[in-house]
């Protein structure tokens, strides 16, 4: 799988990978897929300050990850949450491992320190890929979502983007 910086055109495919998280599961808190323009604002908006990574197979996108704000708050600014997503049935693969490893490279030459990511309850998969990748649990959200009849919890992890402990250089 070829990872590399998304570009408008792959809008589309992203609201593609992404609809049936919105639409079958309450794995997004979303009422509504986005639509392919609604996607491409997102995707410009995270490359802005963060980045968005698509995962191309084939020549074909077949899943995406990206970084976005934690918190609006000054000190907050060197944490960012991330998300990845695969299309059905490419779970399990190393997909979602080789979006999110380049991902967080892209992120801590960004000067990123802290990624930061909520998966609705239950999803062992995902549970098990932020773990492998060196996620801490940090705490649960309970009840905070209300999706498909029910109310949702929010496990959090965390994860250290680089060893660094001084103090902070500007993002670039």
């Amino acid at each position: 799988m070829l990872v590399r910086d998304a570009v408008p055109i792959d809008a589309a495919r992203c609201a593609e990978v992404y609809a049936p998280y919105v639409t079958d599961a309450a794995i997004s808190f979303e009422a509504e897929p986005p639509s392919p323009a609604e996607m491409a604002e997102r995707i410009a908006r995270a490359q802005l300050r963060h980045a968005w990574l698509v995962g191309e197979s084939g020549g074909r996108v077949v899943g995406y990850a990206y970084g976005g704000e934690w918190m609006s708050r000054a000190a907050y600014s060197w944490s960012c949450t991330v998300s990845v997503y695969l299309e059905p049935g490419l779970r399990r693969t190393g997909a979602g491992r080789a979006l999110y490893e380049a991902l967080f490279a892209r992120l801590a030459d960004r000067g990123y320190r802290t990624a930061l990511a909520g998966v609705t309850l239950p999803n062992p998969a995902s549970e098990g890929l932020h773990r492998a990748l060196g996620f801490a649990p940090v705490g649960v959200f309970r009840g905070v979502g209300f999706k498909g009849g029910a109310w949702r919890d929010v496990a959090w992890f965390q994860r250290a983007l680089t060893e660094d402990g001084g103090p902070p250089a500007p993002l670039r």
